[in-house]
Formats: structure tokens, sequence, C-alpha cells
């Protein structure tokens, strides 16, 4: 049997051959944009201009501690987004009615706040409050822009994430003795976390994309770093152009991770839902449930 389509019929070849001719246009047109911007900029991507790069000093002075700036505030920023999303979230799910409308109200306050924003007025705190200076305070303003918007969107996920279970999971978590807040930590929260986890490793991506707005608040990250490269070799836009690359990269890294724990969950749920259907049928037709292949275990000759 056809499987049908309702959403929309499938194209025929007419439509194909549209779409093929549409395609193959945007490649030329945009293909012709690139060569149109390298005409341009052919004085500013001269063999001299890349020359820099082929110098140890560069990448060990200037591209090196960039990255690693890069890396270690957004590592910070992930594990402090985590955990406080979590805590938001769970706060917005309590049957408190008072602890849920805090956790609302700064969920929503930080998400509407511009992260520049936050990382510059928690710059300013740390430095004129003299509990941060230097690098440190610029490093805590940049985890503290991040931590604080990240954590008031993984609050949403985690809130959306226990909304999309069965209500069946709660009444289940209630019939056999637990609370509200038990169900929501022992049964709920759990489920929803690895449902939600192609999301959380997706949002890594804009914590990482997001560091870059720390060189207004002049911690020394990649681009700052390009910024440095460019005021001493005269390269500027070969300089951005290799920070774009390697942001590129470790964002494409990052994707391909977000993808493979997509599948990952979605193997376990086809998983469960099938070990979970084989025992509901065999449980009403009075038999006992059949044990997966590669559980069942060689009997003795009789």
């Amino acid at each position: 049997m056809s499987v049908q389509n309702v959403l929309f019929d499938l194209p025929g070849p007419k439509a194909r051959r549209r779409y093929a001719l549409l395609a193959v246009a945007g490649i030329v047109a945009i293909a012709g944009l690139l060569a149109g911007m390298l005409w341009l900029l052919r004085a500013e991507i001269t063999p001299e201009r890349w020359t820099p790069f082929l110098n140890p000093v560069v990448w060990t002075a200037y591209v090196l501690p960039g990255l690693q700036a890069t890396l270690m505030a957004a590592a910070i920023s992930v594990v402090a987004a985590g955990l406080l999303g979590v805590l938001l979230g769970m706060g917005r799910l309590s049957p408190r009615r008072i602890l849920s409308v805090i956790s609302g109200v700064v969920v929503e306050f930080f998400r509407s706040v511009p992260v520049l924003l936050m990382m510059i007025f928690a710059y300013y705190f740390f430095i004129y409050s003299r509990v941060l200076t230097g690098p440190a305070a610029s490093l805590a303003g940049v985890v503290t822009g991040l931590t604080l918007y990240n954590a008031s969107v993984i609050a949403e996920l985690v809130r959306s994430g226990v909304h999309a279970l069965p209500k069946g999971q709660t009444e289940a978590g209630l019939a056999i003795g637990l609370t509200r807040g038990q169900t929501l930590r022992m049964v709920l929260l759990p489920q929803a976390i690895r449902a939600m986890l192609p999301a959380l490793v997706s949002q890594l991506v804009v914590v990482l994309k997001d560091t870059a707005l720390g060189y207004i608040i002049t911690y020394p990250e990649l681009l700052q770093s390009a910024q440095r490269i460019s005021a001493n070799y005269g390269n500027l836009i070969v300089a951005y152009f290799v920070i774009a690359v390697i942001f590129i990269l470790i964002n494409w890294a990052l994707a391909g991770l977000a993808d493979r724990a997509e599948r990952w969950v979605a193997n376990r749920q086809a998983g469960t839902v099938m070990t979970t259907t084989n025992e509901s049928v065999a449980l009403v037709a009075g038999m006992r449930p059949v044990k997966p292949i590669d559980h069942i275990e060689d009997e003795p000759p009789r």
C-alpha cells in the first residue's frame, strides 16, 4: 500500500525540473555574488595577507589563547546555565504558587534582556564593587550574561518537555504514593531531559557564538584575537575569515553531536514504545510478556 502524504502532493516531472532549475539558478547567483565580493576585496586577500598565519607565533600568541578563552567561557556558561535552568524549570512547574511565580518572573525577565547588556552590567558591577578586576572581571561578565540568558531558555525547554509527556506519567506517580514534587523530580524530569537532549546540545552552539560578544568588555576571546592580528599585520579581512572558519568548524562539530543525540533519543524512544506495546498486548491476552531475543537464555536439552 502506498503511503499518502496529507500535507502536500508529491511533485510531478515538470515540478521537479522547475525545482532543479531554480536550485541551479540559486547556486549560480550565490557563486556570482561570492566572485564579485572576492573581486572587490582582491587587494585585501593577496598572498602577503595570508603569510602571517604561516608564522607559529601568530597561532601561539593570538589564535590559540583566544580559542582557549572562548572554550573556557562557553564551558563554564554551559554547566552553570544547565544547573540554573533545571532549577528554574522545576520552579516554574512547582505546585507552590509563590515559587512558580518567582521562577516565571526571573525566566521572562532574563529572556527579554539582551545578552550583551547583561554582560556589560555584570562586568561593571564586578569592576565598581571591586569584587573582581582585570581579566577575571571580563570572564565573569561574559559567563554571567551567558548563564542568565541560556538558563532562562533551558528552563523553558524543561517546562515544555515536562508538559509534552503523557498525563498518565503524573497519574502513575501519584497513584503509587509519590507527592507532586517527587513525581516531578523522579518521574517526569528524567524523561523530559532525555527528550530535550538534542535541543540542549544545539543550545551549545548559541553559547559558543555568543562568547564573541565578550570583546565589548575586553574579554580576550577569538574575535578580539582577530582584531589584534589585524592591528599588528594589517590583514583585517583574512584575520576575520580565519576566525570565522574556526567558529564554523567548532559549531559543525557541535551540530553533529546534536544530530547523534537526536538519533540516540529517537532509537531509545522507539525501543521503549515497542517493549511497552509488547508487554501490553501480552497482558491483555493473559500471557506472560515475551522477552526480547537477546535476553532469551539457551534451555538445556531435555
